[in-house]
């Protein structure tokens, strides 16, 4: 801190949830006015505007994860989030403003702030605040109006207990008098006036394939009626509750597989219901026969909700997307989080163009990432089949993907495993395409190895060096393949493509890593435990390398100066460290290094190591034996892939532990598909939203006076535009003018005392009168453009022109024109003489 203005001392490494975090967890929120959608987004909280789908803010404090959002019942601008880490914090979410923060101690599963129970809140917590006990109870809580920042909230009630955790499965009924909450096979109700529950139990016998287990509960914001959706995707829509014996229920069935979740419209007019169909099903009136689907919304509904207003809906998907749909179930928007799919197994990459994540996408798919923006940029659909949503089927997966260093290639690998026999593997080598800014495919390679593909890449050539494009691929079937690219022969008629140049194998091993060095000039490939090393031009085999006992799990090569070394691990655990020029081991460390990852920008080389159930991460140069940075428990289990990204502007960090980040970012991705990286600056700096202040939209609503009257004003101004290249000099942007329109009225001076200083604002000075004489189009363009000028304006126009000085600075004296000349000239200026164009 002490360093001088600039230089800030770095904080300690903090390892942070950088998006990618799951936006479907819990239901957003709508803002009063529909136009903005509120959403729990890891530790933060997300504010999206339903118009342009753009992010406008992050609301962050929260350290653990969020676990739902809902508006302040009794202040619409004012939203209120809680999360796992025990608090409830009350927010401006207009402008991003912290309000209150209630500190409540136990993990907070729920929250329901209901209009009727002013200043006390409901949330579930665990029974004895341990979640392992699987006992959940619903608690009200006491909202203290004191003034402070923090307040601790003591006071706690018991309302029912052994309930489920799930927000979905809790609801509030028609103004706060009851509460309904689903668990099992029981729907319990208790009534606040008469302080008592009745349950409400149904059958567990499962005849013709029904299962009674709930999994959600809604209620109708006007009637007394209860809806309930079930494992077997019936829904139950119970009244007449009140009593214990006579209570009655109908059934609604449409989903084939469980009800994810209900919601009821403002009104109560409609019921929406949504599952593992991803349709989107409405139920009018709650009848069978009015009901509408919204299909292929693209994966399963998890979570629905309605806008205060009535007019928008939006869906929650597992593919972490959110889908804003219309009342009149048409999709509006849709914000797309990152794809957590089932298994990463192309790795994580980054697009050379757009520095965007890279990585599995939808099955079959590659997304496109964007880190700076937390949203998808755009999925390419590489494998070009329909995916059947079936457990236990063989289908064609994308395993493999790679980059050339400029991003103007792209090849990928797909495959279906066939049980016992071969698998069927296809290459594809995809070109960009600088018109349509997306990828286009190239060549097709039907069964590129015999076996499957165990590794991808290219050779990083610069177009200088003249060696064509190359791609080398490891096969399981004991071969490497160099595949060239072809020019274009224009005889032929050919267009560029790809063809095998050279195929190696050494004993006919499987070959299961390769890579090139920064230069080109080598290729390293790996056989089980053997390392080889070819030279690039001539296809020689150089050299060979081995670390007994294990086989080569990770290859790279060092990078600038660290260039002479190569690196790898083995299954054993052992992180070598080889120098190509005298052919020997340079060094060894047995780390049990799971990530081996080097930065492009640097010689810096991550390797993240997995001894307990945490994972370490070194960062070290391959020609010092002492690492750079060791960050112990980075994070709890595996993680399954490491990346650096560049950054746009490098940063400043002084501490040499962490210069190591000064010119990329370190991303990297846990089993449970968390994507994370490593900080050093305070949460408030870190991501500061592109606006502060959130610009209200313009729009004038769609009326059919606003049809009218909005394109006339768009042609006038066309129009103008077209006839006026001359800037208006004379036409001054008045200070006083500003301050009259822009300072609230309250703290403005009497209008006597800003009538003067306004009129003069207005008065031509003579400096600028020569000047606008100057440019007579102009004024001709004024006096044209108001027809209906009265009498009085046209004699102060000829006074104003008849003034001595004016006429002087012309340096002749302009011919005068009597009124009736001027009304002549006028009626000439305004014929028209459109009809000479039709001759």
């Amino acid at each position: 801190g002490g360093g001088g203005g600039m230089m800030v001392a770095p904080g300690p490494l903090r390892v942070v949830r950088c998006g990618g975090s799951s936006l479907s967890q819990s239901r957003a929120a709508f803002s009063a006015d529909a136009k903005y959608l509120l959403c729990a987004s890891g530790d933060y909280v997300k504010v999206y505007s339903t118009a342009t789908e753009e992010c406008l803010h992050v609301l962050q404090g929260h350290s653990n994860l969020v676990t739902g959002v809902q508006l302040n019942p009794q202040n619409h601008l004012q939203l209120y989030s809680w999360s796992l880490d025990g608090t409830i914090r009350l927010w401006d979410f207009l402008d991003g403003i912290l309000i209150k923060t209630f500190v409540v101690g136990y993990k907070l599963f729920a929250f329901y702030a209901v209009p009727s129970f002013e200043g006390s809140a409901f949330v579930i917590v665990a029974k004895d605040n341990d979640e392992r006990l699987g006992s959940f109870q619903l608690v009200s809580v006491k909202l203290p109006k004191t003034p402070g920042q923090e307040i601790n909230v003591d006071e706690r009630q018991l309302v029912l207990e052994g309930i489920s955790e799930s927000p979905k499965c809790t609801a509030f009924g028609r103004e706060g008098e009851y509460v309904a909450s689903v668990c099992g096979l029981h729907l319990f109700v208790y009534f606040f006036k008469k302080k008592r529950t009745h349950s409400f139990p149904l059958s567990a016998k499962c005849t013709k394939g029904a299962n009674n287990f709930f999994t959600c509960v809604a209620c109708h914001p006007k009637e007394d009626c209860i809806a309930s959706g079930h494992k077997d995707g019936k829904i139950r829509l119970w009244r007449n509750f009140h009593h214990k014996r006579e209570y009655t229920f109908s059934t609604l069935h449409w989903h084939h597989d469980e009800v994810m979740d209900l919601a009821f419209s403002v009104e109560g007019t409609s019921l929406l219901s949504g599952g593992v169909e991803s349709v989107l099903v409405q139920w009018r009136d709650a009848s069978r026969s009015k009901k509408e689907f919204l299909p292929r919304l693209g994966s399963t509904i998890q979570n629905i909700s309605a806008s205060p207003d009535g007019t928008l809906f939006c869906t929650s998907h597992s593919d972490n997307k959110i889908t804003v749909i219309h009342s009149s179930l048409k999709v509006s928007a849709i914000i797309q989080g990152l794809v957590k799919g089932s298994d990463v197994k192309t790795g994580l990459m980054v697009d050379p163009r757009t520095n965007a994540l890279v990585l599995n996408g939808k099955p079959g798919h590659l997304q496109f990432y964007s880190l700076q923006n937390d949203k998808q940029l755009y999925s390419l659909d590489i494998v070009q089949q329909e995916y059947i949503h079936q457990y236990g089927l063989n289908q064609v997966e994308l395993v493999k993907a790679a980059f050339d260093s400029r991003g103007s290639w792209l090849a990928t690998v797909e495959q279906r495993e066939e049980k016992g026999g071969e698998p069927e593997v296809q290459m594809k080598i995809w070109a960009y395409d600088e018109q349509k800014q997306s990828f286009a495919l190239n060549t097709r390679i039907n069964m590129p190895h015999d076996d499957c593909v165990m590794a991808l890449c290219f050779r990083g050539t610069e177009e200088a060096d003249g060696a064509p494009a190359t791609v080398v691929t490891a096969g399981k079937d004991g071969r490497f393949k160099v595949w060239m690219l072809l020019a274009e022969n224009e005889e032929e008629g050919q267009s560029a493509g790809w063809t095998c140049d050279f195929v190696g194998s050494y004993h006919n091993y499987p070959a299961t890593n390769c890579c090139f060095s920064e230069d080109g000039s080598l290729l390293a490939v790996s056989f089980e435990g053997i390392v080889t090393v070819w030279d690039a031009e001539t296809w020689d085999l150089k050299c060979t390398f081995c670390h007994p006992p294990g086989t080569i799990q990770n290859l790279c090569f060092g990078r600038l100066s660290c260039s002479k070394y190569l690196l790898g691990t083995t299954s054993h655990g052992f992180l070598c460290c080889w120098n190509l020029l005298s052919c020997t081991l340079e060094w060894s460390a047995q780390l049990n290094v799971q990530v081996l990852q080097p930065d492009c920008l640097s010689e810096n080389i991550a390797a993240i190591s997995c001894l307990s159930e945490h994972s370490d991460l070194f960062v070290f140069k391959p020609s010092e034996p002492r690492p750079v940075c060791i960050r112990k428990q980075l994070c709890r289990g595996r993680v399954r892939w490491a990346v650096f990204v560049p950054r746009d502007v490098p940063e400043c960090i002084t501490s040499e532990k962490y210069q190591w980040l000064n010119l990329s970012q370190f991303y990297f991705l846990t089993e449970t598909h968390e994507l994370m990286t490593l900080s050093t600056k305070a949460p408030e700096e870190r991501l500061t939203p592109s606006s502060r202040q959130l610009a209200v939209e313009e729009s004038l609503p769609m009326t059919p006076f606003y049809l009218l009257l909005g394109k006339h004003q768009q042609q006038t101004q066309e129009a103008e535009g077209r006839r006026s290249p001359v800037p208006k000099t004379w036409v001054q942007d008045s200070p006083a003018v500003k301050e009259l329109l822009h300072t609230p009225a309250h703290v403005l001076p009497s209008a006597s005392f800003l009538c003067p200083i306004f009129i003069n604002s207005l008065l031509v000075s003579k400096a600028n009168k020569s000047r606008a004489e100057e440019i007579p189009d102009e004024v001709e363009m004024e006096s044209d453009s108001r027809e209906d000028e009265s009498e009085e304006e046209e004699m102060g126009a000829e006074v104003h022109s008849q003034e001595p000085e004016a006429t002087e600075n012309l340096g002749e004296v302009a011919p005068k024109l009597t009124k009736a000349q001027e009304k002549e000239l006028r009626k000439l200026r305004k014929l028209d003489y459109s009809w000479v164009s039709a001759l």
